[in-house]
């Protein structure tokens, strides 16, 4: 029964960091848009490099 109940929770905070997750990353990807918009390099790399991290983590959180 308990592995039952820790197995329900770990799921359960691993789909509430995903949609954190998901939301970081539309929130990057605006901040990138805005980036090239404006010829920011400094910027871009900086949303590039965030990007990234978010991607390995739903990598490892299997959620993409």
């Amino acid at each position: 029964m308990k592995q039952l109940i820790s197995s329900t929770r770990k799921k359960a905070v691993e789909k509430e960091r995903t949609t954190i997750l998901r939301l970081e990353m539309d929130y990057e990807l605006a901040t990138l848009f805005e980036a090239m918009n404006e010829n920011n390099e400094e910027q871009k790399k900086s949303c590039k490099q965030r990007l990234e991290r978010i991607r390995q983590e739903l990598l490892r959180l299997k959620a993409l």
